[in-house]
């Protein structure tokens, strides 16, 4: 089982050392806070909107998928949610700070954690699962963030009307990215297939220029995410937001697994409700135990709320889940349900 405590610290330090380049040129004062400033913005408008259209697109088929299996994680995540809604209100009264622990709870760093990290738990069958698993997943986490961090951004909730949230999440920029994604897998799914079994028609493969472009935008935006977040660090801010930091932490890394890993545990052993296999498992850990999304600092940042608290939860929930990660694998293996 050491490996899987390896394979954890191996995910999770590249997180916190890219965080950790960030805060030391702060420091030297290579940049100063307005440069970080604009880098968060392109982040959140250009870069992240990038990678969340190629993640969808990549996907292969969503006619393998397990409709059962996704149809629970998507309840899962509505029930943490909810959880985590009402838990941030009795955490919290500072409007700035309601939307950023109920964010954390449910919205994983599934995206760049989670696939690599299903890969090594369940090969690549469990990878297939967690791929298309994302197509739903992503884009239920951004929504979702979107609406709360909308709701609560204004200082008078009484201004802040659905309409207003609605609107704003329709113009979100990672939204507009995840939609965009899943209309063109909905297109490429209508495009005649020649005598190889592949769509005559793809954009890796007749525009290769254009999709080689989008791929290396991808590829810049967590790292970039990372820096900024590190940039805009504060470790002063650790004993003023203490409760807020545990709380949120706890959240994410025991009440999701919990609520998510223990629902499906119980009506896969103890019903004929679902059935989830070393196929399923693998991408559910990845799912409901990896820490909040690095996305989600990005977005507090650009949308409104309290930046240093999502900062904080991001580089704790990371830290922590190095060692709650090893802890349900092996609990998980050790009564062999994977």
């Amino acid at each position: 089982m050491g490996e899987i405590f390896m394979f954890s610290f191996n995910a999770v330090m590249p997180i916190l050392l890219l965080v950790f380049l960030g805060y030391f040129l702060r420091v030297i004062r290579f940049a100063d806070d307005a440069f970080f400033k604009k880098a968060n913005t392109m982040v959140f408008k250009l870069f992240l909107p990038v990678l969340l259209f190629i993640n969808i697109y990549e996907i292969d088929s969503l006619k393998s998928l397990n409709f059962k299996a996704v149809l629970y994680c998507v309840a899962a995540i509505l029930v943490i949610f909810l959880c985590g809604y009402a838990l941030a209100h009795v955490i919290t009264k500072k409007r700035s700070q309601l939307g950023v622990l109920a964010q954390c709870s449910f919205r994983s760093n599934y995206a760049i954690i989670g696939i690599p990290l299903a890969l090594s738990l369940g090969g690549e069958e469990a990878v297939a699962f967690a791929s298309v698993l994302s197509a739903v997943a992503v884009p239920m986490f951004n929504c979702l963030a979107v609406i709360l961090l909308s709701h609560y951004a204004q200082e008078n909730s009484n201004k802040n009307t659905i309409t207003d949230t609605l609107r704003k999440t329709v113009k979100n920029p990672l939204i507009i990215g995840v939609f965009v994604g899943i209309a063109a897998l909905v297109v490429r799914s209508f495009i005649p297939v020649g005598e190889s079994g592949m769509p005559v028609f793809t954009i890796e493969n007749n525009i290769p220029f254009f999709y080689k472009a989008l791929k290396n935008l991808s590829a810049v935006a967590s790292p970039l995410a990372l820096v900024v977040l590190g940039a805009r660090f504060d470790f002063k801010a650790v004993s003023s937001l203490k409760k807020e930091i545990i709380s949120g932490t706890v959240m994410r890394v025991v009440m999701a697994p919990f609520i998510g890993l223990g629902g499906a545990i119980i009506l896969s052993e103890f019903t004929d409700l679902f059935s989830f296999s070393e196929i399923e498992y693998p991408a559910l850990i990845s799912l409901f135990a990896t820490p909040t999304a690095v996305s989600s600092a990005v977005m507090v940042g650009e949308i409104g709320g309290d930046e240093q608290l999502a900062g904080q939860l991001v580089v704790w929930t990371s830290v922590i889940s190095m060692f709650t990660i090893y802890l349900i694998v092996f609990a998980m293996k050790y009564f062999a349900i994977i």
